[in-house]
């Protein structure tokens, strides 16, 4: 859902130099009846998930006998989900003339089998995997399996990232590390598919806004964030798949900023650790924990908090509408406001932490757009 969010963002911002051009996203964790008016108008580019796609074709609010072009991406991924049926669906109800781009970032036999089937001699495009991790400064510690949470607090006090994402192998353990990094003051937040999208929205939102200095996630529910300017990554626990390794790290260091990928590994998953050695083509570097003292007061506060205004897109609300009514008559600058994301029903804010609870009440009794709006500080 990240993913096809993402995707339909950039294509926005693609299309702002052709006339009309309308994109929709179709994806579960949101009711059908809006997609389907949207639909009912048409569009020129429809991005989504499996399921959602073809629950519109099966009630007709879909239809592609005028598709052009159809994309699979994440295709490896979709697989591993068991989606075959489903893509198989969606190609069937497409025309035969058409383009079919297939995109994925490994290339098991079971892709083969995808690609042989939606393509017609297609051109296959390689990127060789790219392991030359030069900017990202990767460290390993060796703890204890029942040490391993209270670890991660270590970690934190003496490196102070400003943002960092901690990933686990289980959504129980991302749970569990969350309640421990809390009760220790950080602002932590999970992300998992137990969520609906309307609270995955906002995490995210959060994150990205820097209202949250730590986002734990499983692989699965990370597949797809776009984080820019993530300053670490610490595998709480050592994934038994190399790749899946090499992605996780490769989303700190990104161009020329410098990142920090920490790994924290107990004695039964040296194995794992071993393949990774395998694939980068060198030996890891550990250092005890114990060495790690704490380089500041206490756990890093994130900069910002984040505002929820009740409505958005639908009301016809955009983000110089919010910045106007803040910096005008509401008496803020504009280096007190951060990141406005607007949504179709609401919008978030972010704002200089020391002033969110007063941003909150001058909202709450001011206007927007000229229209009176209901305001909230988003608290987790």
């Amino acid at each position: 859902r990240e993913l096809a969010d993402q995707v339909a963002q950039e294509l926005r911002r693609l299309a702002r130099f052709a006339d009309n051009i309308k994109i929709l996203t179709l994806c579960g964790g949101t009711t059908m009846r809006p997609q389907r008016d949207s639909l009912a108008h048409g569009a020129h580019v429809v991005v989504g998930t499996p399921g959602r796609i073809m629950d519109h074709l099966e009630r007709g609010s879909l239809r592609l006998d005028g598709l052009g072009t159809l994309v699979l991406d994440e295709a490896d991924r979709m697989l591993d989900m068991g989606f075959h049926d489903d893509i198989a669906y969606v190609a069937k109800q497409c025309p035969p003339q058409r383009q079919t781009l297939l995109f994925s970032a490994t290339y098991p036999p079971g892709i083969e089998r995808l690609a042989s089937q939606f393509l017609r001699a297609p051109k296959a495009v390689k990127l060789r995997e790219q392991h030359e991790d030069s900017t990202i400064r990767q460290r390993f510690y060796e703890i204890k399996h029942e040490a391993r949470l209270a670890a991660v607090g270590v970690l934190l006090r003496h490196y102070r990232p400003e943002t960092t994402l901690a990933f686990c192998n289980t959504k129980q353990r991302c749970r569990e590390l969350v309640d421990v990094l809390r009760a220790e003051g950080f602002e932590a937040l999970t992300l998992n598919g137990d969520m609906d999208q309307r609270e995955r929205d906002q995490v995210l939102i959060q994150f990205a806004n820097r209202s949250c200095s730590v986002l734990v996630a499983t692989d699965v529910a990370a597949r797809g964030l776009d984080i820019a300017n993530l300053a670490a990554v610490i595998n709480v626990d050592v994934t038994p798949d190399p790749e899946v390794h090499i992605h996780r790290i490769g989303r700190t260091g990104r161009g020329d900023a410098e990142g920090l990928a920490l790994n924290l590994a107990s004695l039964d998953e040296m194995g794992s650790v071993g393949k990774i050695e395998q694939l980068q083509g060198r030996e890891s570097r550990w250092y005890p924990l114990a060495d790690l003292t704490p380089t500041g007061s206490g756990p890093l506060v994130p900069p910002m908090a984040t505002i929820q205004i009740i409505g958005g897109r639908k009301e016809k609300i955009r983000a110089g509408d919010v910045l106007g009514a803040l910096t005008g008559d509401m008496g803020y600058t504009r280096e007190q406001i951060g990141k406005i994301n607007v949504n179709d029903f609401s919008t978030y804010v972010a704002v200089d932490r020391a002033i969110a609870t007063q941003a909150v009440q001058r909202l709450n009794s001011g206007r927007v757009k000229g229209k009176a709006v209901k305001a909230r500080l988003v608290t987790d």
